[in-house]
Formats: structure tokens, sequence, C-alpha cells
């Protein structure tokens, strides 16, 4: 007796007829050999699956060729699935973790007794190659859990995981050849789909990212739907090794780092005037706009425990032991909100004052992770631009637009091009759901008032409220998260924040947390990334290297020195080895202008300017030129 038919609706409305259990590749049949050929998944209901898995009920339906970007999640998982083939076949003791489909590609843990090598993963990656053409099908199949106990009695991780599953879940394990894996999927139809792929590296990486577990090693991967697209991302990660800013923080003797303060950096010289260029810059764009105040460092866990943190965020704040109690109920600072409640609410505001916006560039601290700690990325010790603004509710709308084009111009002076993106509700949040509701109404409707374009971004919200987070693209095509404006009606409810209306009786603010750089550190090591250590004149730590030819003229070098120094350029006179010596230096340091003064120069007043990247190329100019050519370039902060 046959089943009753269910009905699968395609995207154009069109609707067919199939049997209980069908498949996408039953429904990709019906259509033509065209679509069979290029269907790679399919999405029913909002769900990517295989396209062997059977549908059971009636569903909408799309299929999933290369030119959809939810296939590509597909193919690095399929990939992975591959990896663990080949290192399995290689490798049979190697017990094995998960392989996830990532950002820019996958990986796959493994436990064994030593790390993989280059080598290792130059085999493994021959290995793939010979399963990809092999062409296996990606075979899915439900299983019991006593099944899946039975199918992998010899891999202790999968049984871990394993037993962490509820009776009512479904479990599936996928085959392909000779591997099986637990593994939700979905995969291509077949190994022999994956054409384009690469292995990367290898990591150390905590079982279930707990650094009580063992050490599994990792190797990572990516995989591409074609070819010029994989040789363009691997371009750009050969282009992104050069640029290092860890690597090119020490070649430019901007910072280092040592053991005894993990996550904080040592800033030298050079450094330093990076950091405090930096920090003046912002300083100038807020002047009139915000007010900057300073706060303490160190709070009792009572303000903690007032503004939420200390239940959603104590183990990423460094606790101080009170001498007084014994106890672990003081903490350093891991960001300045709730320092700025406390100043906010220590006297009265009018209507009138609001918005009133707060800064704060103070130090802050956070407990990360050693494993995590990644140069300048990922610290411990940081200062962010820190803003806090308190605003009346009818003024959202107005204030999340002067704010937008506030930290959009940040991003343009670097020459950084930008994605605004709105992040809803987390599933770990404080305050009550018709609180989010009002909030998450209120920031995507000024955010829409903007005219500007953005994606939503379900669940990356802060504990606290929604927020709107800007994407920064860098020079070589990479996605940084930098800025945020976050919009928040819990904290003016905890900390009974007011200010009194028009009618004269007190009402409830609202508060906006906006960040621009992020924390100095981050933006700066993307800066180092972005220009790849070749700053443009204004940020550049040392703008102008002066090079007398030789002794005779060293005086004259003085000269141009202090009437450069003189006009606010920073500027460095070396007159030690010889000239081409000093050239070579001043290329490694990546100094904007080189100004090289000889007889002919001294005689003249002019000076001979090597400007960067122009090799030896020189243009003798008068020295009264070239320093208002300099200050013009540092008064519009001009990009090369």
């Amino acid at each position: 007796m046959a089943s009753d038919p269910i009905n699968i609706t395609l995207p154009d409305g069109k609707v067919l007829q199939f049997e209980k259990g069908a498949t996408a590749a039953d429904v990709v049949a019906s259509i033509g050999p065209g679509l069979a050929k290029a269907a790679l998944a399919a999405v029913v209901n909002g769900e990517t699956i295989g396209l062997m898995e059977p549908i059971e009920s009636d569903a909408k339906l799309q299929i999933l060729t290369e030119r959809d970007p939810a296939a590509l999640a597909v193919l690095r998982h399929s990939a992975a699935h591959i990896l663990a083939t080949a290192v399995r076949e290689l490798r049979p003791g190697a017990a094995i973790g998960f392989g996830p489909a990532i950002e820019d590609g996958f990986y796959y843990d493994f436990d064994v007794e030593a790390p993989f090598t280059p080598e290792d993963l130059e085999v493994f990656e021959k290995k793939m190659a010979e399963v990809v053409a092999a062409d296996e099908p990606f075979t899915r199949r439900r299983v019991t859990k006593d099944e899946a106990r039975e199918l992998f009695s010899d891999d202790p991780l999968k049984l871990e995981r394993l037993e962490e599953f509820d009776d009512s879940e479904v479990i599936t394990v996928y085959e392909n050849g000779p591997f099986l894996d637990l593994c939700k999927g979905p995969h291509l139809p077949s190994t022999g789909r994956l054409k384009h792929f690469k292995l990367l590296s290898g990591a150390g990486a905590y079982w279930r990212g707990d650094e009580r577990r063992q050490m599994l090693q990792r190797i990572y991967g990516t995989a591409f739907h074609k070819g010029p697209d994989l040789e363009e991302h691997l371009h750009r990660l050969e282009e992104a090794k050069k640029r290092d800013h860890r690597r090119l923080g020490r070649e430019l003797d901007l910072f280092q780092f040592h053991p005894v303060a993990p996550g904080a950096a040592f800033w030298s010289p050079r450094g330093t005037t990076l950091y405090n260029t930096l920090e003046r810059f912002v300083r100038e764009r807020q002047q009139g706009d915000f007010l900057e105040v300073k706060t303490p460092l160190l709070y009792t866990k009572e303000l903690w425990e007032q503004s939420g943190h200390w239940g959603k965020y104590r183990e990423n704040m460094f606790l101080v032991v009170d001498n007084e109690t014994g106890e672990h109920n003081v903490s350093l600072k891991p960001m300045n909100c709730p320092s700025h409640y406390i100043y906010y609410a220590s006297a009265k505001h009018s209507y009138r004052e609001l918005p009133l916006r707060y800064t704060t560039l103070d130090v802050l601290h956070r407990n990360e992770l050693s494993g995590a700690l990644s140069g300048l990325t990922r610290v411990r010790q940081f200062a962010q631009d820190d803003c806090h603004v308190f605003l009346r509710p009818d003024q959202i709308a107005e204030e999340v637009a002067f704010l937008t084009d506030f930290i959009l111009g940040h991003y343009e002076a670097f020459g950084m091009t930008s994605a605004v993106k709105f992040a809803t509700r987390p599933e770990q949040r404080i305050g009550s759901d018709e609180l989010w509701d009002h909030a998450e109404a209120a920031l995507q409707e000024a955010l829409e008032s903007t005219g500007r374009e953005y994606e939503v971004e379900p669940g990356d919200g802060a504990f606290y409220g929604p927020k709107i987070d800007f994407h920064v693209t860098d020079s070589i095509g990479r996605s940084w998260q930098l800025g945020t404006i976050q919009l928040d009606y819990n904290a003016p409810e905890r900390f009974d924040l007011t200010y009194v209306g028009e009618d004269n009786s007190p009402h409830r603010p609202v508060v906006i947390h906006r960040a621009v750089c992020g924390s100095f550190e981050r933006f700066i090591g993307i800066l180092i990334e972005h220009y790849a250590g070749a700053f443009p004149t204004w940020l550049a730590p040392e703008q102008v290297r002066i090079l007398p030819i030789s002794e005779p003229w060293k005086e004259s070098a003085m000269a141009l020195s202090l009437e450069l120094e003189s006009a606010g350029v920073r500027v460095t006179l070396e007159a030690r080895e010889t000239l081409n010596y000093r050239i070579r230096e001043a290329e490694t340091f990546k100094v904007p202008y080189m100004a090289v003064v000889g007889e002919r120069e001294t005689a003249d007043g002019t000076v001979a300017v090597r400007k960067r990247g122009a090799g030896k190329k020189q243009e003798v100019m008068p020295r009264a030129d070239f320093v208002a050519r300099l200050v013009e370039e540092i008064r519009t902060k001009a990009l090369d």
C-alpha cells in the first residue's frame, strides 16, 4: 500500500508531490539532469540537509549548488570528514574528535601521541586526494545509542559525546568507504565532489576547549568550490603571514611581551609614540561632543553584583583578596560601564543636559585563558575608547545616527571599509523578554532610520541588550569586528538612574554603550597588518629620518632637524655608519621620508627627499617646501 503523498514547495512556488520518505535527490532528479549534476545539498524548512536524507512531511525545499553561500559550509564539513578518513587510514590508532566547518575552512581534532609535523600534513593531503579520487558516496544512517556505542567502542572521544545525547535525540552516522563517523552532517553526495582543498597548519587544542582535559592535535584546512577562489585565499594567507603584527612588532621595535606579564604588552619608545598618536587622534575627534572622565580601577563585588557581571562574567575577571575578609570579593575592572553609572548617579540631571556622553580611556583587565592570548589582538591588559551615553528614549534615533557617522568616520580615516550588523538577544541574558522586545525594536528602528544597509546577527547581542556591530575590512580583505553601539534598558533599572523631565518628575534614561577602536591594543595590531607596518606619515612613529652624507654636513642636517621639529614633525637624525647602511635601516623601519643632506643641499638650502616605496628615486626641493609638504600631509592625515 502506497504511503500518503507529501507536498514539496520549490522557491518559485511550484508544488510537487512525492511519497513520504522521498529525498532531495529524488526531487532534483524529477526537475532535470543539469540541476542533478550541480546539486550539493538542500535546505528543507530552513534546515540544511544532505541530498539523500528522507523528507517525512510537507516541506519547502531549496536545492543548494556552489552558487549558494550555504553550500560552502557543507563542502568544508565534508572536507573535514575526508581529512579524518585520510588520517585514520594512515594512523589507525588515532582517536578522533570532531571536525566542523569554520569561517575560512575547517578543522579536525585527533588524539595522537605526538604533534603532527608539516611533513605529516603533506602526506595526509596526498591521501585525501586518493579518497577524493575514489568518489565514495557519503552514506547516512540512523542508529540507536546502543548501536552507536558498539560502533565507536574504540573511540573514547566519540563515546563521551555519545553519552550526552538524550534518549529522544536522533543519532546519525556517516560512512564513506572504510571510514565511519558519528556526525550530524550534512555532507556532499560523494567524496569526489571535493575538488579544491588545502591543509594549512597543525595546532594543539584542548578536548572540548577545557584546559583541564587532554591536549588534542588539530589540523586546519580550507576548501573552495573553484580553484581560483582557493588560490586567492592562499595568497591572502601568505600576505597575512608577511603582515603578522607579532613579527612586525619586533622588526619595527614597537612592542614586546614577557612571561612575567602574560597578555600585557611592553611598549617601546617607538610603539609608545604610535599608541599616543592614536590616543590623541581619538581625543581630538571626541573633543566638544564627549566628556572624558577617569574612574577607579578596583571595585568590590557589590558593584559587579548590581551590574550583573558577578554572575555572568566573574570567570573573566581578575579577583583580588580583601585583606580584611580574606575573600576574593574585589575585582579589577574589565569594563568601564558600571563606573560610569556610579558617576552619573552621583548628581541630579535635567532632561536639558541629555545626551551626556562620558568617555574613559583607562586600563582594563580581563582574565583570558593563556592559550587564547595572541599578540595584541587577544590580551589581558588593554584600554578601550569606551563611552556611555545617557539619553532620553526620544533621542535614540538621533543619537544612533550621530554615533554611526562618528564610528564610520574613524575607520575611513585609516582607509578601511565597514559593514554594519544588528545583533539580537543571546540565550544567556538579563532582563525580561518585554524589555528585550522594546530594546530591539527601538535600536533596529533607529538603525533603519540612518538609511544604511545592515545584516542581522541573531543571538549575538550583549547579555544586557541588543547591539549594532561594525565589521571593518582591511587592505587584504579580512573582516574584523571592532566598533559597537549597544542599547541598554537594564542598567538604568539596576542602578536606579534618573533625570528630571520637563514635567519636573523623575524619568528613566536609556544607556548606549559605544566603542570605536574596541581596544587600542587590538586596533594597533590590526593597523600594523593593514598597513604592513608602513604607516601613513601622520601615524608613523618616526616621520622623517635625516641622513647627512658625511660628517661635514651634520651641522646643516641638524638645522633641518630643528626646523622640522619646530613644525611638529617627528624626526630622527642619523649620522653613524655608512650612508647606505643608514638608508637600509630607514627602509627596515619603514620610515615615510628620508632627507639626505650633502654639500649641494647645504649650499642651495635644499634637501634630497626619498619617499618610502619609491626606491632610489630622489626629489631635490627647497627645505621650506619639504617642511610645508610634511606639515600639510600630517594635518590632513593623508593616506598613501
